[in-house]
């Protein structure tokens, strides 16, 4: 065994530790297919754009008997297989089928939702999956009942190497000269091209990294409407897109391993920007999420239950993410050799920053707001408990970074007047920063509609990232780090203060502790001259993960558990993992 193989076969056993069939389901790198365990067995479902699982069933169960008639229980989890007692193995048969086959005498029996359209066939109705079928090898007992509107589909077969089923997307066609295990060793391959990527770290942090590798390659997906280009989405789990800010924090801990995957997403959150500049919200399977006119019908609803004005269809709003294009770019620079896409994609930063100031400035005094909660990445924060725009201080922060960064390009391709032009706007927006300052309070404020709110949340933490904050405002931001009725919960960094009425150990951005969150105020401590306290925050993220299991969504802040409704197998945070991970290694 080759030395890169057998790395490869080192980090998957890692990875396979976690691969329980519930927060981490059985999938394939650009597959839709998401396997998942179902009482006495496992179901089939696809991950489709603003669909549920239950919504998304392709078979509701998949049961294997052995010989002696009695149900096969699953007896390990891989990547690359299923192995059930008795020897039957279920895999992958590239990206759009599954494969089941044994050596011994078994039997299994398909839940098929709703009747057969033909032999061998029926409809999920999805978009992935209009049809759906199976073709079998070797089996020599048939059995096609109904069940309560389902079908129930039993076969049996003799075992050996030519016997097996296939359960396709679209016409189950079955090479007559490609065995079960041919697509075992097919999958196996796909896994070990994966896994030989895995970023090297610290020996204490080599399982949860190889788990976060495996996340983010199980989470990769096409999308057939953007010339199956490849999007690490943020969870085959519930969020199958592309989202603008997940895009940055994914890219991150790509470029770790695969720089060039990592430059794809970027190059979709770039690639459809409106024409004054402003960047999409969701890159989708159907098209793009930009306005409050593009927002699913669902949504729409909700917000028009909830009164809110941007479900009038004659005011739509712009839907965006916060202003961190520049952050994420700058990550890939000396890992892509591609000057001209540099050169594109700088551009198309630069439209975006001006977008901010000339069309999200809504109440014109030079500092951009949040015209909606959506294009903050902090839906549920109490800072928009009250009336809109809100102006905060962590999208203060991230366009004086951006501004300082386009500012470091212009200058290293000779374009001094551009260079000078957003130092300018950097300083002029510092200047508004430290002016949402509340002395009395110990931290920035944000404002809605021009008014200050009460809410102290992590976004005040922020503004640490532009480096450039007067020491005695850095020392207040430190004892509020410090302090346990703040934000020193026993697992830190939460998103509101422990002591804000707003606080909420369970709700998304009402508290909990978020990985994308603890690594920017990391950064933070480290630009702001505490590098030390930086360190510190980065071992402490980590150990919060390794003690949850894994990469969730976000976590509790008390008990360091996956919050109840947090998505698992989550990108960004699993490539924020490996990112720290690798600073952590040194």
């Amino acid at each position: 065994m080759s030395g890169t193989v057998s790395l490869a076969r080192d980090a998957a056993d890692r990875a396979a530790r976690f691969l329980d069939l519930e927060n981490a389901p059985f999938t394939l790198p650009g597959s839709r297919i998401l396997v998942q365990r179902t009482d006495g067995g496992v179901t089939m479902r696809l991950a489709e754009y603003e669909r549920g699982l239950d919504d998304c069933v392709v078979v509701r169960a998949v049961r294997v008997f052995g010989a002696d008639g009695r149900i096969a229980e699953i007896a390990d989890v891989r990547p690359e297989s299923i192995a059930f007692d008795g020897g039957v193995t279920l895999t992958f048969d590239g990206p759009t089928a599954l494969s089941l086959g044994g050596d011994t005498r078994w039997t299994v029996e398909l839940t098929l939702p709703g009747a057969l359209t033909a032999p061998g066939r029926w409809s999920p109705g999805l978009p992935s999956a209009p049809e759906a079928s199976w073709r079998a090898a070797g089996a020599d007992d048939l059995l096609v009942r109904g069940a309560h509107g389902d079908t129930v589909v039993r076969l049996s077969f003799a075992g050996g190497d030519g016997a097996g089923l296939r359960i396709a997307l679209g016409p189950a066609t079955m090479d007559a000269e490609r065995t079960h295990a041919d697509a075992l060793a097919a999958t196996t391959g796909v896994w070990d091209d994966w896994f030989a990527r895995t970023p090297a770290v610290r020996s204490d942090l080599a399982d949860l990294t190889a788990f976060c590798w495996w996340v983010l390659g199980a989470n990769v997906v096409t999308l057939p409407g953007r010339g199956d280009a490849r999007a690490v989405v943020p969870s085959k789990i519930g969020y199958v897109g592309l989202w603008q800010w997940d895009a940055y924090f994914i890219a991150a801990g790509l470029r770790h391993g695969d720089p060039e995957l990592a430059r794809e997403q970027l190059a979709l959150a770039f690639g459809f920007p409106s024409a004054n500049g402003q960047l999409p919200d969701v890159v989708h399977d159907d098209g793009i999420l930009a306005s409050s006119d593009d927002l699913p019908p669902g949504d729409r609803e909700n917000l028009r239950r909830a009164g809110s004005a941007i479900a009038d269809p004659t005011a739509p709003i712009p839907l965006t993410k916060p202003p961190l294009a520049a952050w994420a770019l700058r990550s890939l620079d000396g890992l892509v050799d591609d000057p001209a896409w540099f050169d594109d994609a700088w551009a198309t930063v630069a439209r975006s920053q001006e977008w901010w100031f000339a069309h999200s400035d809504l109440d014109g005094d030079g500092m951009p707001e949040y015209g909606h909660p959506y294009s903050s990445g902090l839906d549920d924060s109490p800072i928009f408990d009250g009336e809109l725009p809100v102006a905060s201080p962590d999208l203060a922060a991230y366009l004086i970074l951006q501004d300082d960064l386009l500012a470091s390009r212009a200058r290293s391709v000779g374009d001094a007047e551009a260079a000078d032009r957003h130092t300018a706007r950097a300083e002029r927006t510092l200047a508004l920063l430290e002016g949402m300052w509340d002395d009395d309070a110990g931290f920035f404020r944000s404002r809605g509609a021009g008014a200050p709110l009460r809410a102290e949340t992590a976004v005040s933490l922020l503004p640490l990232l532009t480096g450039r904050l007067p020491g005695r405002i850095v020392s207040r931001m430190l004892e509020a780090l410090d302090d346990p009725d703040r934000f020193a919960t026993p697992w830190a960094v939460p998103t509101v203060a422990a002591r804000d009425a707003d606080f909420s150990a369970e709700r998304m951005w009402c508290g909990p502790v978020w990985v994308n969150i603890n690594a920017l105020v990391a950064e933070g401590l480290a630009v702001s001259g505490h590098a030390e306290r930086s360190r510190q925050l980065v071992e402490a993220t980590l150990r919060l993960v390794q003690h949850a299991g894994g990469p969730h969504e976000y976590f509790n802040p008390l008990t360091g558990a996956k919050a109840r409704t947090a998505t698992t197998s989550f990108g960004w945070s699993a490539a924020l993992c490996i990112d720290l991970a690798v600073r952590a290694t040194g």
